[in-house]
């Protein structure tokens, strides 16, 4: 089974997430890859995707097929670099890969809803890869609201969302941080916390995919 990563905005961890996803299916016997379809500003995390997934020698144009060298949402990079962004590639990217292991963790650019073109979206990729989601949340006060939002905006279509990981981003924990977990356990109990990962942590019990 392969994921679509999101997140409740950018920067909330997921690169360091999904890698983390890759070598825990990994160790477990599952050979996992991961797919950057589209990156902006620089190829950092489809470089992390490449080294933590079970064929570090795919090069890096198989792990992220566009890249644009703004950093900026794809929309604008692609219109500033005036370049449209080649939908079709993305797919093939995602189908070669999908040929060479059993799971593909594919992560996305922002969040859910970011645009590619002014009509297709993350949302819409993810749709057209037809995969369940996981959203990564960086665990912080506000985080209860990203994560409604991003959770109820996945599930008004035809996807799934397969669970929540909550990333501890900042070195400190506060009250928010603490009680985010046991409060959207409440909020949505249809959709399960997969991990929750303290700032630092390196490596992810492979036992945790169990809810997956």
């Amino acid at each position: 089974m392969s994921y679509f990563i999101t997140g409740t905005d950018t920067g909330v961890g997921k690169t360091h997430v999904t890698a983390l996803l890759l070598r825990a299916f990994n160790e477990s016997g599952r050979s996992a890859l991961g797919y950057k379809p589209l990156a902006c500003g620089d190829r950092l995390d489809a470089e992390a995707l490449r080294l933590a997934g079970c064929q570090p020698s795919l090069k890096l144009e198989e792990i992220n097929p566009v890249f644009y060298r703004v950093p900026a949402s794809p929309m604008a990079a692609a219109m500033i670099e005036n370049r449209v962004p080649d939908v079709a590639a993305i797919r093939d990217g995602f189908e070669a890969l999908r040929k060479k292991s059993e799971i593909v963790l594919v992560e996305g650019a922002g969040g859910w809803l970011v645009p590619i073109t002014a009509t297709y979206s993350m949302a819409d990729l993810a749709v057209d890869f037809a995969l369940p989601v996981l959203v990564v949340v960086n665990n912080k006060l506000g985080a209860l609201n990203h994560t409604l939002l991003t959770v109820r905006a996945i599930e008004s279509g035809p996807l799934c969302c397969a669970g929540i990981i909550l990333n501890q981003a900042a070195d400190t924990r506060d009250a928010a941080s603490i009680s985010n977990r046991i409060l959207l356990e409440k909020l949505l109990p249809h959709v399960p916390i997969v991990a929750e990962i303290m700032h630092g942590e390196e490596c992810l019990d492979p036992a945790l995919l169990a809810s997956l």
